[in-house]
Order: structure tokens, then C-alpha cells, then sequence
């Protein structure tokens, strides 16, 4: 009888798809030429000040562990930058955790707060972990769809409707990956009124609350009532054009962040001290890198828009992230046929709305963290292809 590993893998996991996102880009590896709208990924350089930090670091042999929750220097920063930014008040001992970037973050909230068989409420279209992270968990995804003539947001009303006794979290992301949508604050009050009625957890991922272009960005975590029951997570990727150095935090009651850290120990012991010194940097002395990256993705965002909408893709105007998510449905096609057809044709790569869920069918991701000239060369490219097949 022959070995068959396969059979050993465990269910939950058989189950999980591969990211949409990256078994997209599988195709585009070995293409020449091509240009991506794609990994959502800042083309800007991770500014040179936070880099020599951590030049800097390894020369003064900065290079062992850090405690589990990471550099209370860095926590210190964060809480005060918090409370400046976003009015909510953290204690840097015991209420922030420092991450592997958000993606675990989220992770260990999960598995911190789920019981096999809880329903997580997320709204949909989303980024793409959310679902599997929860099914990694034994818990019950349940998806809110969100809709563009809604530019993308979610109502209290949509969630009240799916909210059940098995019901025990809620996670918003707000400004939204693909979606770019965002929330005003009586809109967030509404949920966090029924958070509170509904006795719900909230996480609320906050990676591109920087990158608002219009209207004020409000935490649910500062409204009141929300900072005992709100997990609050950011991280450094997004605003500091730092993906790699893969470092994110988790700020919340001090029980939940204990809970956190003792799932993270185990697993990763603690994020990278040298991008945890990078990090401190970024945090104390970015402001102004963040204002300036923010600046050009509004050029590009404006022009990437007013294309899409001209060739005949209707396309909400995101408020925020680096994101443009335009309707295809016009073209007849499925969002993979035209993502598929566009790449071969045109060496054009955006991903398909349906990596996102199934809301997300009828759309497709164009990333605008990348040049303008690359962004006006990739319109050309996608309004000659979406002319011959209309």
C-alpha cells in the first residue's frame, strides 16, 4: 500500500482555499512586461530614516529577543501616538501586544476569542484571511455584503439581521481592503450600540486609517463603552511603506491581551527586534513620509477613477486605502474571465473582485500604490481591451 500524506491533513484546514490574490499571481510569474495593479503593496521605498534605524540597530548588536509583548519603548510610542491619532487611551505594559505584521495579529485575537462553533460577523468584500483564519479557529464565518451604492460601507441594520445566539464577534476594517470604503462616525455609533445590545467583540483592523483622503477617520474603539470590548489593530506596512519588516500591534483589555501574548509566545516568541527599532522610528518621526505618500495616492487615486469611469467600468470613489474597485459587469465577463483575458492580452494584472468573497464577483482590484505613469499606461491598456470586447 502506497503513502498518502495528504490523508493526514487536518479537515478544517483540507477545507481552506489557496488566497485568490496569490493564486492569481501565479500566472503572472514568467510574464514579461507586464504591469500590476495587483499585491496591494506601497511602491514607495521604506523612507530612509527608518531604514538606517535599523542599520543602526544591528551595528550596536541590537540583535537578541524582546519580551513576548515586544519593546516597551516601542509601546510607549504607540499608546501615545493612539491617543493623539485615534483618542483612545492604552496602557503600554499590559493592554499592547506587538505582532508579525497584523495578519497575525488578527490570527491570535482569533484564536483568543473563538470557541469551536462561534459565529464571527465580517463585512464582504474583504481581505482575503479573514474567512480562513476563522475557519482555522473551528468558528463560523458569517459575511455581511456590502454594496457600492453604498460606497462600500456596512449598516447596523445589515448586521442585526445575521446576529444569532452563536454570535460573539464582529470585525470590521474600515478604511477597507478592496473596497476602499470607510464609515462616518453616527454610523459606527449605530454598531457600536448594537455591539453593546448584542453583548458582541469587536476587532477592528485599522491598517490604512492613515490613508483617508476625505472625512475624518473614527476608531469604534473610541466611541463610548467600545475600548473594554474592541480588540484595535494597526501596523506599520501601510502608512510607513514597510511590508517587509512585517510589523503590526494589537492594543485592547489587558485580560484579552494577555490571552494574545500567551498564544504568541508559543508561536512566534516575539516580532523582530530590529523592526521593532525601525518601527519606534517610523512611529516617532514618519508623520511627514505618511502626508507625502498620502498626498501622491490621492493624484493617482483621482486619475485611476475618473479612467475607469470614462472607459465605461463604473467606479465608486474610495475615501480611503489604495484601492479601486470598479464594476466589469458591463463586459459580460466574470471577474476572473476579464482579470484572466486582460493579463493575456494586455500584461495587465489586477485581481479579481471574486478573490474578495462572493460579493465581491462583478469587480475588480486595481491597486494604486504604484507609479502614476505605470497607472496611466495600465488605463490605456485596459480601455483598449475593454473596447474589444464590448
Amino acid at each position: 500500500m502506497s503513502f498518502e500524506p495528504d490523508k493526514f491533513i487536518a479537515d478544517n484546514v483540507r477545507a481552506i482555499p489557496r488566497s485568490g490574490i496569490r493564486d492569481f499571481f501565479d500566472i503572472v510569474q514568467g510574464m514579461k512586461d507586464v504591469i500590476s495593479l495587483g499585491v496591494g503593496e506601497p511602491d514607495f521605498v521604506t523612507p530612509w530614516h527608518i531604514r538606517e534605524a535599523a542599520i543602526y540597530a544591528l551595528e550596536r548588536g541590537r540583535t537578541g529577543y524582546t519580551s513576548n509583548l515586544g519593546l516597551l519603548k516601542l509601546r510607549e510610542a504607540i499608546a501615545a501616538s493612539i491617543e493623539k491619532n485615534f483618542q483612545v487611551s492604552y496602557d503600554p505594559k499590559n493592554e499592547i501586544l506587538i505582532a508579525v505584521g497584523v495578519s497575525e495579529a488578527m490570527d491570535i485575537a482569533f484564536r483568543a476569542l473563538i470557541n469551536p462553533g462561534d459565529e464571527v460577523i465580517y463585512h464582504e468584500p474583504c481581505y482575503v484571511s479573514y474567512a480562513p483564519s476563522i475557519a482555522m479557529t473551528h468558528g463560523i464565518p458569517v459575511a455581511v455584503s456590502c454594496r457600492a451604492e453604498n460606497n462600500f460601507s456596512v449598516s447596523a441594520e445589515q448586521i442585526e439581521k445575521v446576529i444569532t445566539k452563536k454570535s460573539k464577534v464582529l470585525v470590521l476594517n474600515f478604511p477597507t481592503n478592496p473596497t476602499g470604503g470607510t464609515m462616518t462616525r453616527p454610523e459606527l455609533q449605530k454598531i457600536a450600540d448594537l455591539a453593546k445590545r448584542h453583548n458582541l467583540f469587536v476587532i477592528t483592523d485599522e491598517i490604512y486609517s492613515e490613508l483617508t483622503f476625505e472625512g475624518e477617520h473614527v476608531s469604534i474603539a473610541s466611541l463610548p463603552g467600545m475600548k473594554e470590548r474592541a480588540i484595535f489593530l494597526h501596523g506599520f506596512s501601510k502608512a510607513y511603506a514597510m511590508t517587509g519588516f512585517r510589523i503590526g500591534y494589537a492594543c485592547g483589555p489587558h485580560e484579552i491581551i494577555e490571552a494574545m501574548m500567551r498564544i504568541h509566545q508559543y508561536a512566534m516568541l516575539c516580532a523582530s527586534i530590529i523592526s521593532q527599532e525601525a518601527a519606534l522610528e517610523a512611529i516617532q518621526h514618519g508623520e511627514a513620509d505618511t502626508a507625502e505618500m498620502r498626498d501622491q495616492y490621492k493624484v493617482r487615486r483621482n486619475f485611476i477613477v475618473n479612467a475607469l469611469n470614462d472607459m465605461g467600468l463604473k467606479c465608486h470613489l474610495p475615501r480611503g486605502s489604495f484601492y479601486a474597485f470598479p464594476s466589469i459587469s458591463s463586459t459580460g465577463l466574470t471577474s476572473k474571465e476579464f482579470a484572466v483575458k486582460l493579463l493575456e492580452q494586455e500584461k495587465l494584472a489586477c485581481v479579481p473582485g471574486s478573490a474578495f468573497g462572493p460579493s465581491g464577483e462583478g469587480f475588480l482590484r486595481c491597486c494604486f500604490a504604484t507609479a502614476l505613469d505605470k497607472i496611466q499606461e495600465a488605463t490605456v491598456r485596459m480601455e483598449r481591451f475593454v473596447k474589444k470586447i464590448k
